[in-house]
């Protein structure tokens, strides 16, 4: 059974529907949660889920504290899921085209660096797009410039709202999101 590490910075929603999808499988299991904010939802969730969770700061992703402890417990690939923190070249070189992410938005628009949540969602209805939905795609050095592995779309009509955009994002998201893990890490 392959093993993955789950990376979030927020409120952990595509943690606990992609452990959820998981809980059953006999071929990827996510043992563990790491997030680099402290006060993330994300360890609510873990610890609902009963799945550990661990906090690492900037520089612990930097300066390889975060390799080591992959590796010490035998962790296979990394999905990013609303994890905000670029990814380091130690992760990069250690896990090639085995980390994955999911971007709010159909890249290569609205994407790059402060691109992520409701800013996404503002700046796909400020610019009056008639449609957005989601990205996976594998991660590199810049942010959302890796390789697009899958992407989905919605409509977005002249009266959402970026809440609304969001939401049919999200449905998106916990849809394809677990499905398109199982296909690329299986």
């Amino acid at each position: 059974m392959k093993k993955g590490a789950i990376f979030a910075s927020g409120s952990g929603s595509n943690v606990e529907n992609i452990v959820r999808y998981f809980e059953n499988s006999k071929t990827l299991s996510f043992p563990l949660i790491i997030s680099n904010r402290k006060d993330a939802f994300v360890h609510e969730r873990a610890k609902k889920l009963n799945i550990p969770s661990y906090f690492f700061g900037k520089q612990q992703f930097e300066d390889g504290e975060v390799l080591e402890f992959l590796l010490h417990k035998d962790i296979d690939f990394i999905v990013l899921a609303g994890f905000l923190l670029k990814v380091p070249q130690n992760l990069l070189q250690a896990y090639p085209d085995r980390i994955i992410n999911i971007h709010p938005a159909l890249l290569p628009k609205f994407g790059g660096k402060g691109m992520y949540g409701h800013f996404v969602h503002e700046a796909v209805v400020d610019a009056g797009e008639t449609e957005s939905g989601i990205t996976i795609h594998s991660v590199n050095e810049n942010y959302d410039e890796g390789q697009i592995i899958f992407q989905a779309k919605c409509p977005v009509l002249p009266t959402d709202t970026p809440d609304e955009v969001a939401s049919k994002v999200h449905q998106l998201e916990y849809k394809y999101f677990p499905e398109v893990i199982e296909r690329f890490f299986y």
